[in-house]
């Protein structure tokens, strides 16, 4: 299965836990890489959902949200992001009205780097 690098923002929410703004470091069909701030254990399941922007889509910005299974969790790194990777479970498209514009609240400098 092809992976694309692609920083994308997502936000994720853990079992029993707030919900963590993060980013992407490739996605494909079956699977996201993202970072976390805190350790997970292989099993948890999470819940994500993230903006594919328009330079991406070829169209307006799609917003997906998706159920994940942790597979593998990576030591951290120096600036304490945990590499996390993920197996999609099952997926769906939102509607505008869905969920906040996450493209809104990202950087500039991370709007620009895809």
């Amino acid at each position: 299965m092809r992976r694309f690098d692609m920083r994308l923002p997502a936000i994720v929410h853990l079992e029993g836990s707030d919900e963590v703004h993060t980013e992407t470091q490739n996605v494909s069909a079956r699977g996201v890489f993202l970072y976390l701030d805190r350790a997970v254990s292989a099993g948890t399941k999470l819940e994500v959902t993230l903006t594919f922007p328009p330079h991406i889509t070829l169209t307006d910005a799609l917003r997906v949200r998706f159920t994940a299974r942790v597979i593998r969790v990576e030591n951290p790194l120096p600036s304490a992001r945990i590499g996390t990777a993920a197996i999609i479970e099952d997926y769906q498209f939102l509607r505008s009205n869905d969920a906040p514009d996450l493209l809104s609240a990202l950087p500039k400098e991370w709007k620009g780097s895809n």
